[in-house]
């Protein structure tokens, strides 16, 4: 893949999967447009390497894209949002370009008729998991030294994870649910 390339992310660019992407795809050359959910989110989304912020409930993110490409559109867009997204974030891809769906935090994609691929450009489309490509001992070892060799080159940063006490279980699993969370991890505290 040509990393100078155009990558978005469908409200990737605060949360905790987004913020590594947007870093390691920043580091590597791509154009990083990120979409996020509220205007708390839009500074982080762009201290982790976001060229361009969308809030994508409150602005037409295809035509924004359209717009900051030229017309161009991107040629992968990262969707951990699902539903709400889906399938406008395909028409955010040039033709041949790549859908991949890695969450569903506004519900999961219903079925659908795959002929659209066809019609939007010959698009790919896929679900990863990281359990398949960690499967093999030494896929899972090459890909935790280059993650590890990102960290030490300064490429990607991670910070501490909150802590909250235990009593505020209930609190916690609530904002982590309503996704008002912004840091890539949370611990309770026993």
């Amino acid at each position: 893949r040509d990393w100078s390339s155009d990558v978005c992310s469908s409200d990737l660019g605060a949360g905790g999967t987004g913020q590594l992407l947007c870093q390691w795809a920043n580091a590597l050359g791509a154009r990083v447009i990120a979409t996020v959910g509220s205007p708390e989110k839009v500074e982080i989304a762009r201290k982790t390497g976001a060229r361009d912020v969308i809030l994508y409930n409150e602005e037409n993110f295809v035509e924004r894209v359209r717009d900051i490409t030229h017309g161009k559109l991107c040629d992968v867009v990262y969707d951990g949002v699902g539903r709400a997204t889906f399938p406008a974030s395909l028409d955010c891809l040039r033709p041949m370009g790549m859908f991949v769906s890695f969450g569903s935090a506004s519900g999961p994609i219903d079925a659908f008729d795959i002929g659209l691929l066809t019609l939007k450009g010959s698009l790919y489309v896929t679900r990863p998991s990281l359990f398949t490509y960690i499967a093999k001992r030494k896929d899972y070892e090459a890909m935790a030294e280059d993650l590890f060799n990102a960290i030490k080159r300064g490429h990607v940063t991670i910070e501490e994870p909150q802590a909250f006490p235990l009593a505020q279980a209930r609190a916690v699993h609530e904002a982590l649910e309503s996704r008002r969370t912004d840091r890539k991890s949370t611990r309770l505290n026993s």
